[in-house]
C-alpha cells in the first residue's frame, strides 16, 4: 500500500467532506458534524498564505488531510501547529504518520519551523501514542478545552521543537 502526499486541490473537496462526516474522525477533531460540500470548497478555494493542507492518498482514494499553520505574530513565526484527520476505514495503516513526516519535512526544510503544536483529546491514546513518537511531548493538560457530545473534554498541549546544531 503506497501512499502519496500531496498540497490539497479543490477537487479534494467531496473526499474530505465525507472523512468528516464520520463521527469517529470528527469527534476527534474541533470540527462540527455534518459539514457541508459547500465549506469544503470554501476552505480549499480560498486557503491563507499561512496554511498549508496535505492530503494522503492511497491510489485515487484520498483517505486523510493535514492543515499545518504557521504563526503570523512576528514574535512567533517560528511556530506552527497542526490538526490532522484520517479516515476511519485508513486509520492505524500509516496514513497518520506519513501526513505528519511531510508536515515535519515541510516546517523544518522549507519553512525554518523550530516549534509545532497540536492539542489532542486525553482519551485519543492512538492519536497521542503516534505524537509521542514522531518526538512531540505533552506540555501541560487543558480542561474543559471543548464541548464534545454533549460534555466538556480536556485536553494533551503537546509540541514538538527542533533541535538546532547550536542546542
Amino acid at each position: 500500500m503506497k501512499i502519496e502526499i500531496r498540497h490539497a486541490e479543490p477537487e479534494d473537496a467531496e473526499a474530505l467532506q465525507a472523512i468528516h462526516t464520520d463521527d469517529a474522525v470528527y469527534a476527534n477533531t474541533l470540527q462540527l458534524p455534518m459539514p457541508s460540500k459547500t465549506l469544503w470548497r470554501k476552505r480549499l478555494a480560498d486557503i491563507p498564505d499561512n496554511m498549508h493542507i496535505l492530503v494522503a492518498a492511497i491510489g485515487n482514494e484520498v483517505v486523510g488531510v493535514l492543515g499545518l499553520e504557521t504563526m503570523i505574530s512576528k514574535r512567533r513565526r517560528h511556530v506552527a501547529s497542526f490538526g490532522v484527520s484520517v479516515k476511519a476505514t485508513s486509520q492505524g495503516k500509516g496514513v497518520g504518520r506519513a501526513l505528519i513526516t511531510a508536515a515535519l519535512d515541510l516546517a523544518d526544510n522549507w519553512l525554518d519551523i523550530r516549534r509545532i503544536e497540536i492539542t489532542a483529546y486525553t482519551d485519543n491514546t492512538g492519536a497521542i501514542a503516534l505524537y509521542k513518537s514522531l518526538g512531540f511531548l505533552i506540555e501541560g493538560e487543558m480542561v474543559d478545552y471543548a464541548y464534545r457530545n454533549g460534555e466538556y473534554v480536556n485536553v494533551y498541549q503537546m509540541a514538538r521543537v527542533r533541535k538546532t546544531k547550536n542546542g
